[in-house]
């Protein structure tokens, strides 16, 4: 038995409430400060890489500085890349404070959200958040969890597609069987990470041509599923895209539902950028429902901070045939259908953070209608400045707006040539990032370098969208 005196010592890794409260107070002061400033700041970090490794790559402390280590914090923050309304990279949601509030309850909780019975609240928020996301992008019937992004989501799908199709848990991808999988040349890297990482392999992805709309063609597809099965090749899946990273194009969900249905292969609707829209513009996702597996990624479309992606399948039994292996020490013993529901029976994952608190909060705290508004207004500033681009004799739109990316380039006087434009382009680009106050990343459309502008960011306005082409012709006339 311990001694009294052992049995008081507070550990030293234990803070008190009080302790607690200071701390937190003085991260929320750092975090509103950064607030504050972000909209007058540039948006690229201060500092080069190798300033960054002198401040960052120090030696293990041994001794804490306690509180004072916070001043550490207010340093990074002036090293983090600005996420204002001017920026427009890559499919990166703008982190939105509320859920980013509840973000820090979330990992004092410290729930692991494998199943009922060790964190009932946050496994019965996180399906009802599901249900939610379900119900928004009109698949009201279909089951689901939360992931860690798109990649996740896909990675999963495509798993649930082999096992359901070609079953591979138990005794491996048998030998002299050979798979395909279909997808658009606009298809998402991550789906080409699941096919290797699934033992389908990268030689097996079919690329279907796309249209002058950058959507998959349904004819080449069915052609490509006949010459597979006359060849005795099993065809697995076909992954669509709702809302492609290039373009944000929507394949046509109906037509390739058919032809999914008709040989008998799963359908994927890779919707991590895009398949959100259906909030606010539902007639452009006509056919969404009629897939077996969707991965959403509220961490773009629904500006959450991130990690907050989302798997939808209509059949949980799917699921469970391709992630259910449960050692004896997780078994639930308990068959009531609320109490002994198990997350890690239907996900790759068993530790699982607590990813539903902060989007449940967030969708509490504003209304789903306000998250509405905000996408509606995503979609009229890619139309507002694909018309500013249109009307700008210097420069080119390079590909229809479907949803919030708008993909476009300097041209000029049209005097050069697609290989110089592509060089042109890259140094306006490189320059454009430079300036600081806008910030674009990049797509090949038809072997044409583009600059592009996705606007997944709740902070945008009218005039944010305004400077991007003012910045573009400024950086143009600097670098010729």
């Amino acid at each position: 038995m311990g001694s009294g005196i052992e049995s008081q010592t507070m550990n030293p890794i234990d803070i008190s409430p009080e302790q607690f409260r200071r701390l937190s107070e003085r991260i929320m002061e750092i975090a509103t400060d950064y607030l504050k400033g972000m909209d007058s700041r540039g948006i690229p970090p201060e500092g080069r890489g190798s300033e960054l490794e002198n401040i960052y790559r120090t030696p293990l402390p041994e001794t804490g500085l306690g509180e004072e280590a916070c001043s550490g914090l207010a340093d990074i923050a002036l090293h983090c890349r600005a996420q204002n309304g001017r920026f427009f990279g890559y499919v990166l949601g703008s982190g939105e404070p509320a859920a980013a509030a509840a973000d820090l309850l979330c990992s004092v909780l410290n729930q692991n959200v494998t199943a009922w019975r060790s964190a009932p609240a946050a496994v019965t928020i996180e399906r009802t958040v599901v249900d939610w996301l379900a119900q928004a992008v009109a698949c009201q019937n279909f089951h689901g969890v939360l992931t860690g992004g798109g990649s996740a989501a896909n990675l999963m799908g495509l798993a649930m597609a082999r096992e359901a199709k070609c079953p591979a848990n138990e005794r491996g991808v048998r030998a002299g069987i050979a798979l395909a999988v279909y997808a658009s040349s606009e298809v998402h890297m991550s789906i080409t990470k699941a096919i290797a990482l699934l033992g389908i392999g990268r030689d097996n992805l079919r690329l279907i041509p796309v249209d002058d709309s950058f959507r998959m063609d349904p004819e080449p597809l069915e052609n490509a599923i006949r010459r597979d099965k006359k060849r005795g090749i099993t065809p697995l899946a076909v992954v669509a895209t709702a809302g492609t990273v290039n373009t944000g194009a929507i394949d046509p969900l109906p037509q390739i539902a058919g032809i999914a249905s008709k040989y008998g292969t799963w359908l994927h609707v890779d919707g991590a950028y895009g398949a959100l829209g259906a909030i606010a513009a539902p007639q452009k996702f006509q056919g969404l429902a009629l897939a077996d597996s969707i991965s959403l990624d509220p961490h773009k479309w629904l500006y959450q901070p991130i990690d907050c992606g989302c798997l939808l399948y209509r059949d949980d039994r799917a699921a469970r045939r391709a992630f259910a292996n449960s050692g004896d020490y997780v078994r639930t013993l308990n068959d009531d259908p609320i109490e002994g529901y198990a997350v890690f029976e239907e996900s790759i994952e068993l530790s699982r953070r607590f990813r539903a608190l902060k989007l449940w909060f967030s969708l509490r705290y504003h209304g789903f209608n306000s998250l509405r508004e905000s996408i509606e207004k995503d979609l009229s500033h890619a139309l507002r400045l694909g018309n500013s681009i249109k009307g700008e004799p210097e420069l080119e739109l390079l590909a229809p707006i479907e949803l919030s990316a708008v993909c476009f380039r300097y041209i000029g006087n049209r005097s050069l040539t697609d290989v110089e434009l592509n060089r042109l382009n890259l140094d306006i680009l490189r320059r454009v990032i430079e300036r600081g106050h806008v910030y674009l990343s990049n797509a090949t459309l038809k072997s044409r370098f583009c600059l592009r502008a996705c606007i997944v960011n709740h902070r945008t306005t009218n005039s944010d969208i305004d400077s991007v082409p003012k910045e573009v012709l400024a950086a143009a006339r600097e670098v010729m």
